[in-house]
């Protein structure tokens, strides 16, 4: 289990930062369409989701792909503070402890991880949800306000997976 620093915060912030800005139409056009103008957004912000749920499986293939992804982001980013304006290097800033996934949450995020690979493939969206992923997965476990959904969506992956399945928790 990797657990997320500064600098991988840093860099879900910053992937974030640029999905907003490349996104942002313009005033007059937001509020003219306002559904259909946020409504762009939503590629990156299931991917984002996707990417909080695959930090959270804390085993297997689809956990060790996550845990590499952020422990590589956390040392891009440890770099970047480094380097650009002279931090340290390691500072956690995620929670103490994760919320598991049950058996049938995990399906559920096995489904959902077929789901993202053939969108990412077939989709004209491809990189809006690889960058919402990997934001996802640096921002999911934070311990401030970037890792507020990881909660309940936990929680919900998990009843959605034990409804599904029929099992009785």
């Amino acid at each position: 289990m990797t657990i997320v620093t500064i600098g991988g915060v840093t860099v879900g912030l910053c992937i974030l930062a640029w999905q907003l800005i490349s996104w942002w139409p313009s005033l007059g056009r937001l509020r003219k369409d306002p559904v259909g103008q946020v409504g762009q957004l939503a590629a990156f912000l299931f991917a984002w989701a996707y990417g909080v749920l695959a930090i959270l499986t804390l085993g297997g293939f689809i956990g060790w792909v996550a845990d590499t992804t952020l422990w590589i982001s956390n040392w891009l980013g440890d770099v970047a503070l480094v380097w650009g304006v002279g931090g340290s290097t390691g500072q956690t800033a995620g929670r103490v402890a994760y919320l598991p996934l049950t058996q049938t949450g995990g399906a559920i995020v096995f489904i959902l991880t077929a789901c993202m690979i053939a969108a990412a493939k077939k989709s004209k969206h491809g990189g809006d949800i690889k960058a919402g992923t990997w934001c996802g997965i640096c921002l999911g476990t934070s311990a401030g306000v970037a890792g507020f959904a990881a909660v309940p969506l936990a929680q919900a992956v998990n009843w959605c997976g034990s409804a599904l399945y029929g099992v009785v928790a």
